[in-house]
């Protein structure tokens, strides 16, 4: 079967909402294109900038063009102590796009810039995306290694997160030296 593969480069977001909740660990993206849902690397930001650098390939059949024109980056950001929550999100119409590299046999468009939508429909920070597009490739089976679906993904229990952060404050070493010495006062007190 042939059809098309359409590569998302996922650079960075600059200028995000500021949210100061307690237990804020990082930032991901859910890139949508048809029906394929892609989730991003967690990463922290770093001088106001969450960089990934992810490179991400959507396989679509001809028959899906008509039904997919357009492909939705949703910036995630990931909490501690409740569940993660949608900072906004970019739409990129790819109809143009295709059309463009049906013509031409191939079309790609360097990391631009494109507004962060948030939920009220005002503007705040961007992201950097990259889109390549190649028609008339050879599709092999779709693994779902490279689309994971976003919504199956288990939760983690609250439980789970304050047990590792009590975990983090335990002095491992002293409890550790503690039983080296008690195992020394034996082996001299059996002598």
């Amino acid at each position: 079967m042939r059809g098309g593969a359409l590569e998302v480069l996922l650079v960075r977001a600059e200028g995000l909402k500021r949210a100061h909740l307690l237990g804020s660990s990082g930032h991901y993206v859910i890139i949508q294109c048809g029906n394929q849902t892609i989730k991003s690397k967690i990463t922290t930001e770093i001088d106001e900038r969450v960089w990934w650098n992810e490179k991400f390939r959507f396989v679509l059949p001809q028959l899906e063009f008509q039904e997919m024109p357009k492909l939705i980056a949703r910036t995630m950001k990931q909490t501690k102590f409740s569940e993660d929550y949608s900072i906004g999100e970019t739409i990129i119409h790819l109809s143009e796009i295709l059309m463009e590299g049906c013509e031409k046999g191939f079309v790609e468009i360097k990391p631009a810039a494109y507004n962060i939508v948030l939920e009220d429909g005002t503007y705040q920070g961007e992201m950097k995306l990259g889109i390549r597009y190649i028609p008339n490739v050879e599709l092999k089976e779709q693994r779902n290694i490279c689309s994971k679906n976003y919504c199956e993904q288990k939760k983690q229990s609250i439980c789970r997160d304050l047990l590792s952060i009590a975990l983090k404050r335990i002095p491992w070493s002293k409890l550790f030296f503690f039983q080296k010495c008690s195992a020394y006062e034996e082996s001299k007190k059996s002598e």
